[in-house]
């Protein structure tokens, strides 16, 4: 079996751009919906930018909505320049990343996938 890696944009952002985080609670903004297979995979890195002069409390929602097990919490610094928030991990099965911060509209989650395909 060959593998092939696709890098491709977040399905959540327009031309890979970022995707601005206006949810405030669950179920988050949508950031990426991973491949429909449920033998290959996407392989997500994500990065936040917060534009506000407080530091942003961000929540991940990986694959689902049930705290603790689909969250992922981090603070994002005040104007800061891009902060990994999510290095490599891996989705599939038509599994939806969202995300909710504590202040709508300042945070920017920008990054791509690399779609693991087996042929």
């Amino acid at each position: 079996m060959a593998t092939t890696v696709s890098r491709i944009p977040l399905s959540g952002s327009t031309h890979g751009r970022g995707v601005k985080v206006v949810a405030t609670a669950t179920a988050g903004t949508t950031i990426h919906t991973a491949t429909s297979s449920a033998t290959d995979c996407d392989v997500i890195t994500l990065y936040a930018f917060n534009s506000d002069s407080a530091a942003v409390n961000l929540t991940l929602e990986w694959g689902g909505v049930t705290a603790p097990d689909d969250n992922i919490k981090l603070s994002i610094p005040a104007n800061s320049g891009l902060t990994l928030v999510c290095p490599d991990l891996v989705l599939r099965n038509s599994l939806i990343v969202k995300a909710f911060a504590g202040t709508a509209n300042v945070v920017t989650i920008h990054g791509f996938a690399n779609r693991v395909t087996t042929v």
